[in-house]
């Protein structure tokens, strides 16, 4: 009986062979699917992990830092504060036994009152303050510490510039607290007291204010007039230059951009400053009370160089003003 169970099995097989194999690869086909899937999976994550990587590490390389003052705060391990291009740094010098007030104003390209005013200095010889650590300013300005009461406009007016400029520089709009008693700020385009160089009376060697810059029609053209005033004696064979008389004190102008090659005390003329010009100038101002620059400084066209004075041989305050020509003395108004 079992014999012919088995043959009735085995030609039920046979007849349907067939639908059996069609059966079975459609089984195995499904059964194999999500091993494909997976495989697939997997290779798509190999492939896609090392775009990752990389660009993991291009994240690392330019990772954002803080910035600072006003700047945007991004989180970063190690974080580094970048300062603004155009915040400069304040450098600090120690002064030597050879520094020279307008020698370090020219190494560090700002004007000798600029280092002066933000250090307290008033004695431009630096006499007695070798060793002594001052500041740079960062630029032609005034460094000046907040004290109690001051407000940005009262600093602005007191500097004479428009206090956006100390808004803008100091980043006040965005960190206020900068301007506190005792913090430090900069002051761009502040005017300051000038020094006295050389003064006839000895209660004026000290820092007074800067006088306004001079702005005197050109008699000529190619030189400005030095001082507001009249003329009291013109040039001639016996008179080498023209006397403009002006009161006491009054601002000193350099009739041109030059170079200073004298300060000091001559016979008859007393206090004097001589500039020289180009193409073969250069100029001469006497009689002053008191010089505001020193030799080898460079001035600007209506840069206040002295103060009207009495010095020398004189009958009253007045500048005589000379003018050389490839050495040779000619009238300053045909210039």
């Amino acid at each position: 009986m079992a014999a012919r169970s088995l043959r009735a099995a085995g030609s039920a097989i046979a007849r349907h062979r067939v639908h059996i194999l069609v059966d079975l690869a459609v089984a195995a086909l499904v059964l194999a699917l999500p091993l494909s899937l997976h495989g697939d999976r997997s290779v798509a994550s190999a492939r896609e992990a090392r775009p990752v990587a990389a660009i993991s590490g291009g994240v690392e390389a330019q990772r954002a830092a803080p910035v600072g003052r006003g700047g945007t705060l991004t989180l970063a391990s190690e974080p580094a504060t970048a300062v603004a291009e155009d915040v400069k740094p304040i450098v600090r010098h120690t002064l030597g036994t050879g520094d020279k007030l307008e020698s370090i104003a020219t190494d560090f390209k700002v004007s000798p009152e600029a280092i002066a005013f933000s250090n307290g200095i008033t004695d431009p010889t630096l006499r007695g303050l070798q060793g002594r650590e001052i500041m740079i300013p960062p630029g032609e300005g005034a460094l000046y510490t907040v004290v109690e009461g001051d407000t940005v406009a009262s600093v602005a007016e007191r500097f004479r510039v428009d206090p956006k400029v100390i808004m803008d520089y100091n980043r006040l709009y965005f960190e206020p607290e900068h301007f506190a008693p005792d913090q430090l700020i900069f002051v761009p385009g502040a005017t300051v007291p000038t020094l006295v160089w050389i003064a006839a009376d000895p209660s004026q060697q000290r820092v007074i204010q800067r006088p306004a810059v001079a702005n005197n029609p050109a008699p000529n053209g190619r030189l400005a007039w030095p001082v507001g005033g009249y003329i009291s004696q013109y040039f001639w064979a016996y008179h080498t230059g023209v006397d403009i008389v002006a009161p006491y004190g009054s601002g000193v102008a350099a009739a041109a951009g030059g170079t200073v090659v004298f300060t000091g005390w001559v016979a008859v003329g007393g206090l004097s400053v001589r500039i020289r010009h180009a193409d073969g100038l250069e100029s001469g101002y006497y009689h002053m009370g008191a010089i505001y620059v020193a030799p080898g400084q460079t001035v600007t066209r209506g840069q206040i160089v002295g103060s009207v004075g009495m010095t020398g041989v004189t009958t009253g305050p007045h500048v005589h003003w000379e003018v050389k020509l490839n050495g040779q003395f000619v009238n300053p108004l045909s210039q």
